[in-house]
């Protein structure tokens, strides 16, 4: 009788520790935007609408997410129906989501053209770069009174695409590390062509403040790799990966970048706007050489220490925690009045991006003492970054050790 009620305690303790846990738990918030919708079209060749396509491999993204009870999945659309580029970006922003995905077809008159791509927010030099986020960002002219709420903004103008590109960088070090796995896995698990990880002003990424990505996943306009896309084998293939994609990312980031005190990004939504406040700088919370150019003045210089750049070598097989900064297509002067007082700087290049480290150490909590002291100096959107015999592992892997 007495071993029969202690088995019920046992029981329902257990339930009460598994409900409290799952309920306890933040859960990985996910925006996923099918590209295009109603009376916008997209692209169409063969048969093949793009308004369609992405819709399908968006549902199907989020079905395969939505079966992971840690992940939360948002959606700018599930039908077919238009929303404005901005307001795509604001259902992410209200979410507090984590990662913003935009989903879109490629084409191109070249009918032999194929691959997938996946872009950042950001100004390219690249032609082709360009003109396809022109083609994109001329959708707004099909919103009500655009010109009204993008007031001064223009599609083709060069001056307005650069402007769209001058809210910072703070998110592009993640953004580039989440495009890349999803070109990745659609290499490693689709054996499909790939057109790399590109930068390139898309106005549905501007106001996204968190890290955003914008993926092409094939050509309809190239008959066979539309064929595919329009396939429901071929969207749940790549709908697999997406996800997969998505779900290593948050593995290695989710639970190391977040924050009580970070500002997220509901706080940041800005009021109805004319939209020439919205193509111009919002005040940034921190001076970096990346918001506005560093106007040098003379002054009484002072002896400070210049360090090298330094590379990324451990000679030990005990991990190493930093607090990435930020990343910067820029080389900047490794002395702290360019970091907000903060010393000990090291950086390290990834192809022409510089990325900004504070700190190296090998105890945890001490590395989690420098990322508040980072966020407190500006850097909302630092984080931790861990490294084992010279190369980036994830924090789990980390304090395996």
């Amino acid at each position: 009788m007495n071993t029969h009620k202690f088995s019920k305690i046992i029981v329902a303790i257990l339930f009460f520790f598994s409900f409290a846990s799952l309920f306890g738990q933040s859960k990985f918030k996910v925006t996923l935007d099918a590209g295009h919708g109603d009376h916008d079209y997209g692209a169409i060749y063969h048969g093949h609408i793009e308004k369609n396509i992405t819709l399908a491999i968006t549902l199907k993204v989020g079905k395969l997410l939505e079966k992971n009870s840690s992940i939360e999945v948002i959606y700018t659309r599930k039908t077919d129906q238009f929303i404005d580029l901005v307001e795509r970006a604001n259902i992410a922003n209200r979410a507090d989501s984590h990662i913003f995905v935009s989903i879109h077809c490629n084409a191109n008159k070249n009918e032999s053209a194929d691959g997938s791509e996946t872009y950042v927010m950001g100004l390219s030099k690249n032609a082709s770069n360009l003109e396809a986020a022109k083609r994109e960002n001329a959708v707004i002219t099909l919103e009500k009174d655009y010109k009204q709420k993008y007031e001064g903004y223009d599609p083709k103008s060069p001056e307005s695409i650069a402007s769209v590109t001058m809210i910072g960088e703070e998110y592009l070090s993640n953004s580039i590390s989440l495009a890349g796995r999803i070109q990745n896995h659609f290499i490693d698990d689709l054996n499909k062509k790939s057109r790399g990880v590109k930068q390139a002003p898309y106005m549905v990424l501007h106001k996204a403040y968190m890290p955003r990505v914008l993926i092409e996943t094939g050509f309809i306009s190239n008959p066979t790799e539309g064929a595919k896309l329009d396939s429901e084998e071929g969207q749940q293939e790549i709908a697999q990966a997406i996800a997969d994609a998505i779900i290593s990312y948050k593995k290695e980031y989710f639970g190391t970048t977040a924050s009580d005190d970070t500002e997220k990004p509901s706080q940041k939504i800005e009021k109805p706007l004319k939209t020439s406040d919205s193509i111009v700088a919002p005040k940034p919370t921190a001076k970096t050489p990346e918001k506005k150019p560093e106007v040098k003045r003379p002054e009484v210089k002072r002896p400070e220490t210049k360090p090298e750049v330094k590379t990324e070598v451990v000679t030990t097989t005990a991990s190493s925690f930093k607090v990435q900064l930020l990343a910067s297509g820029k080389k900047i002067e490794l002395v702290p009045s360019n970091f907000n007082g903060l010393s000990n700087i090291s950086a390290s290049t990834e192809g022409t991006l510089y990325k900004y480290m504070y700190g190296d150490t090998s105890n945890y909590e001490e590395a989690k003492r420098l990322l508040v002291e980072a966020k407190a100096k500006g850097y909302s959107s630092a984080f931790l970054i861990a490294l084992k015999n010279g190369k980036k592992v994830s924090i789990q892997e980390a304090l395996k050790q």
